[in-house]
C-alpha cells in the first residue's frame, strides 16, 4: 500500500504523535521516552509560548494502516532573522526504515517550507534549545538522557541518502565524579573569588532562589547562549514556563550560583538526578503510576548518575577560572552524596570554552549527534 500523510489537527491526532516513538523503540535498552505531558504542552499552540514567533505543523506518515513515522516543521521567525536564514526546522522527526516513509515524510516538510519561501530544512531541531535536537550518529549503544532524543543507526543513512548534508554536530562526554576534592580547584576557587570580588551564593529553598534568580538564571543563559548554533533568546513568557518547569525537581545542592558584590549572576551550574530510568520505567507517562518512578528518583532512593543541564559564565568572565568556583562547590555536594558519574548532554563540537572545563575530569566521548541541512 502506498505511504499516506496525515496532517495533525486535533488532540487525538496529537497524543499519537507524541506516543509513536514508545512503540517504535519498546525493544530498545537505550532510548529513553520523551515525558508525554511535556511534550504534549510543548507542541500545543496554547500552551507553548514559543508561538509567540514560530509557526509549526505536524505530520503522521501511514503505511498498512498503522503509523510508520513522524516529522514536526516549525518555522521560528525570530532564528532566521537573527542568523540571516530563510530556513524552516524539522524535529520530532521518527520512522521506520522504508525509504517510502521517510521521502513521504521529507518530501512534505520540504514542500511545506516552499510555500513560505523558505529555502531551507534543517534539524532535527526544536522551537529553542531547551527541546531535544540533534541526531544520533554515535553511541547507540549507550543510555540516553531525558534532555536528548535517541534514533536508530538507520536514521543518518537515511538523511545522506536524501541529500542532507552536515550543518552542525555536539559532542557527550561520561564523566567519572573523582573520588576527592581537586586541590587546583579549590585554590583556582580561591583566587578568582579573591581577585574579582565574586562569591557562591546558596539559596535555602525553591522559591528564595525564583524570588531571587528565577529569571536572572535564564537571563544569564540568553547572553551566554546568544552566539551559539541556532540559539534564539528566550522572551519573558518562556521563562516563566520553565521556571515552572525547572525549579520545582532541581535539588538545591545540585545547582551553583556565583554572584558579583552587587548580586548580579554572573556564572551558573544546573544539574539535576538522571531520570533516564524512571522515565523507561514510567514508560514516558505521568499517570496513572508513572509519576512514582519519577518522585522516587527525584527525592527519595537518588540515582548514581547526574544530568548535567546548564554551565553558563558571564562572557567578560569567560576564561579566568569562574568555572573552578562551580565545580569546586559542585563537587563538595557530588562527593557528599556518593555520586558516581555525570552525563555533559550535548555541546556543541566548536564550544572548546566548555569542553575544556571537563579536562581535568576521567571521560568518555561517548555519544555524538548532528543537525542536516537541505537547500530547497
Amino acid at each position: 500500500m502506498p505511504v499516506t500523510i496525515v496532517k495533525v489537527e486535533n488532540n487525538r491526532q496529537l497524543k499519537r504523535f507524541v506516543a509513536f516513538p514508545n512503540e517504535l523503540y519498546k525493544d530498545s535498552p537505550y532510548y529513553v521516552p520523551e515525558l508525554f505531558e511535556d511534550a504534549m504542552n510543548t507542541l500545543r499552540k496554547d500552551r507553548n509560548a514559543a508561538f509567540e514567533f514560530c509557526e509549526a505543523d505536524y505530520f503522521l506518515a501511514y503505511k498498512d494502516g498503522r503509523i510508520a513515522g513522524r516529522i514536526a516543521v516549525i518555522l521560528n521567525k525570530v532564528s532566521n532573522e537573527k542568523w540571516g536564514q530563510k530556513a524552516a526546522r524539522f524535529g520530532w522527526v521518527d520512522f521506520i526504515d522504508d525509504n517510502e516513509v521517510v521521502d513521504a515524510l521529507f518530501a512534505t516538510a520540504e514542500q511545506w517550507a516552499r510555500e513560505r519561501g523558505l529555502t531551507e530544512l534543517q534539524g532535527p531541531l526544536g522551537f529553542t534549545d531547551f527541546d531535544r535536537e540533534g541526531m544520533l550518529i554515535e553511541g547507540f549503544d549507550r543510555l540516553g538522557t531525558m534532555a536528548t532524543m535517541y534514533n536508530h543507526p538507520y536514521y543518518p543513512q537515511h538523511m545522506e541518502r536524501m541529500g542532507y548534508v552536515k550543518d552542525a554536530e555536539w559532542v557527550e562526554y561520561l564523566l567519572k565524579v573523582p573520588d576527592k576534592r581537586w586541590e587546583k580547584a579549590e585554590r583556582i576557587s580561591a583566587i578568582v573569588e579573591r581577585k574579582y570580588g565574586l562569591r557562591l551564593e546558596h539559596c535555602k529553598s525553591r522559591s528564595q532562589l525564583v524570588k531571587r534568580y528565577g529569571s536572572k538564571l535564564f537571563q544569564l543563559v540568553n547572553e551566554c547562549y546568544a552566539p551559539l548554533y541556532g540559539y534564539t533568546p528566550l522572551t519573558e513568557k518562556q521563562i516563566e514556563q520553565f521556571i515552572k518547569m525547572y525549579i520545582p525537581v532541581i535539588d538545591l545542592r545540585l545547582i551553583s550560583l556565583v554572584v558579583d558584590a552587587d548580586d548580579n549572576l554572573v556564572a551558573l551550574g544546573v544539574s539535576i538526578y538522571s531520570l533516564a530510568e524512571a522515565l523507561r520505567k514510567a514508560k514516558g507517562r505521568l499517570f496513572p503510576f508513572g509519576w512514582w518512578h519519577l518522585l522516587k528518583a527525584l527525592f527519595i532512593k537518588h540515582p548514581t548518575r547526574l544530568d548535567f543541564l546548564l554551565v553558563a559564565v558571564k562572557p567578560e568572565y569567560q576564561s579566568k577560572g569562574v568555572f573552578a568556583m562551580v565545580f569546586n562547590d559542585l563537587l563538595g555536594n557530588y562527593l557528599q552524596m556518593d555520586l558516581v558519574d555525570v552525563e555533559s548532554n550535548p555541546e556543541l563540537e566548536t564550544n572548546t570554552k566548555v569542553q575544556s572545563q571537563w579536562n581535568d575530569f576521567e571521560k568518555e566521548l561517548h555519544k555524538r549527534r548532528r543537525a542536516f541541512k537541505k537547500e530547497l
